[in-house]
């Protein structure tokens, strides 16, 4: 980074996204221990899951709103506070009831992360497709690092104990926070400071949401919305999954028997991080419209060979695995600077409300969509629905590259 500002900033979101995907990813593991122990269709808890999940992206655009007129680290302060809080009420769970509510406080804490965060980043630093880059890679260390320590703590300690563990990281990353000083607006020209600090009254917020709900807009929430269901399809039920491999035998730690599937999923998730960097890197070389469209193509072809392949042996399942990671994450960075080129800058954390409403909000339902899929039918049919979902996210990103070469002409 260039100055001390983009390095408290990009430190600050670093830190945050890689708590706020510890615990996202966290959940699936957990979610194969809660399908023994409470004796649950895996429809039923997808639904469950799909509470806290599509809380996650329901409180995106308030928490844009509020990221546009109180400014960003109040707001990613009480996001941590929050997510601590919510694995403590889990770790204090005895039954459905209680992990719903704290799978809710998770989602309405988390909620706030991304409109805030990004809005940090593309208000207050000046080379930000470098710092969505690290931005993205922090989160995918937080995606693989969740499930890969709540792997290794399940071996000595049972689910409510590990959810007691995770408060810590969340503690940790308060007090880091608290100690940063940055100016939040420094990336931006004189005009856009000045905008860009105004407080929003209502009228102002449906001005501003109204310049946004232009096609060209509509098409990168489109995109964004597919990306997440895709997203959330894929991961939810992907550790279960694994675990049924006849490639993959079980491995023993004394009394418990874990199943080499987690493992790859941690893998498969650890891989993205280097996705999230050549993603980011691709935004400062390539047109993001046409980045998008071939990205959502290899997801597409990925997802229709992922169950052939992963029946097919050790080395194509962890072949076709590593591809899914990495193609998975490379679309984070693009479609991110992309809501930066089509927003103004005064309604930019609305704009990344709105884009994690679709991301995480929308998204949701792919975990109940896969889980429906499952039981109704198989797993060869969950992937060819993902599959599907690329396909469109394809059309879309293709179609917003040629409005944008006919906009440059």
């Amino acid at each position: 980074m260039d100055s001390s500002n983009d390095r408290s900033i990009v430190g600050l979101t670093m830190i945050a996204h890689a708590m706020v995907h510890t615990y996202e990813l966290s959940i699936p593991i957990l979610m194969t221990l809660w399908l023994e122990e409470f004796a649950l269709s895996k429809a039923v808890l997808g639904g469950i899951v799909a509470a806290g999940y599509g809380l996650f992206g329901l409180g995106a655009v308030p928490g844009g709103v509020l990221a546009d007129r109180f400014g960003s680290k109040r707001l990613i302060m009480g996001c941590l506070a929050g997510m601590g809080g919510a694995f403590l009420l889990l770790s204090t769970a005895q039954g459905l009831w209680m992990i719903t509510a704290a799978l809710v406080l998770w989602g309405a804490a988390a909620s706030v992360y991304h409109p805030a965060g990004l809005a940090l980043i593309s208000k207050g630093v000046v080379r930000r497709g470098r710092a969505f880059a690290w931005h993205g890679m922090a989160g995918n260390i937080g995606i693989a690092l969740g499930p890969l320590a709540t792997t290794v703590a399940l071996i000595a300690f049972d689910w409510r104990t590990v959810s007691l563990l995770l408060v810590a990281p969340a503690v940790v990353a308060l007090v880091i926070a608290a100690r940063l000083r940055f100016d939040e607006h420094a990336g931006l020209d004189a005009h856009e400071q000045a905008a860009a600090q105004g407080t929003a009254d209502w009228s102002t917020l449906l001005a501003r949401s109204r310049r946004l709900l232009v096609p060209s807009f509509l098409i990168v929430f489109g995109i964004v919305m597919l990306s997440g269901l895709y997203y959330r399809g894929a991961l939810t039920f992907l550790p279960e999954l694994l675990g049924t491999m006849a490639t993959l035998p079980a491995m023993a730690f004394g009394d418990l028997t874990l199943e080499s599937g987690r493992y790859v999923y941690v893998g498969l998730l650890l891989i993205g991080v280097f996705g999230q960097y050549v993603g980011g890197w691709l935004t400062e070389r390539v047109a993001l419209e046409r980045g998008i469209g071939w990205t959502f193509v290899a997801l597409a072809l990925i997802a229709a060979l992922y169950w052939p392949a992963a029946n097919a042996g050790l080395g194509p399942l962890l072949a076709i695995s590593a591809l899914l990671g990495f193609f998975l994450f490379v679309a984070q960075p693009l479609y991110q600077a992309t809501v930066a080129e089509y927003s103004p800058a005064e309604a930019r954390g609305l704009s990344y409300g709105f884009t994690y409403l679709g991301v995480f909000g929308v998204g949701a339902l792919g975990a109940a969509l896969t889980g429906a899929v499952l039981d109704l039918f198989s797993p060869a049919a969950m992937f060819g629905v993902l599959a599907v979902l690329a396909g469109m996210g394809a059309f879309l990103g293709f179609r917003l590259t040629q409005r944008a070469a006919v906009a440059r002409s």
